[in-house]
């Protein structure tokens, strides 16, 4: 079992409120107030993780629907763990988290991510970049 983190509720709160703004300012939409009652009670009960199995099933849908909208894999195709490292040079994941990353837990998957994202240390993040970035909005019009 994987933890949560408080900031990807935090995120997938955003990513709801983006998505199915307030009519009116005050209301939201049934998703953000799933999450809302996690989000609170890791906040008053000062845990930084969420147990993804202990989530009402309601804030657990509308955190795996916010976890299918990001990347899943953090590879730029530089993969340095193949020819013998235990870090991978251009992901930062170790040799174990590249090797089960398909049977991971999108929570799991989320640590992970957190970690490299921290360290900032693999390529992904300083020289090759532009490799993690995201196609512009022209080149997914294109394809």
């Amino acid at each position: 079992m994987a933890g949560i983190h408080l900031l990807d509720i935090e995120a997938a709160i955003n990513w709801w409120r983006r998505r199915s703004p307030s009519p009116d300012g005050i209301s939201t939409c049934p998703e953000v107030q799933a999450l809302a009652e996690v989000y609170a009670l890791m906040v008053y009960e000062r845990r930084d993780e969420q147990d993804e199995d202990a989530m009402p099933p309601e804030a657990q849908m509308a955190w795996l629907d916010w976890y299918a909208s990001t990347p899943d894999a953090p590879c730029i195709a530089i993969c340095s763990t193949s020819q013998g490292d235990e870090i991978c040079k251009g992901c930062g994941r170790s040799f174990d988290e590249v090797q089960h990353w398909p049977r991971m837990s999108p929570a799991e998957k989320r640590a992970t991510w957190r970690r490299i994202t921290f360290e900032g240390t693999a390529w992904r993040f300083n020289r090759y970049a532009e490799r993690a970035a995201p196609p512009s909005p022209d080149a997914q019009a294109r394809d």
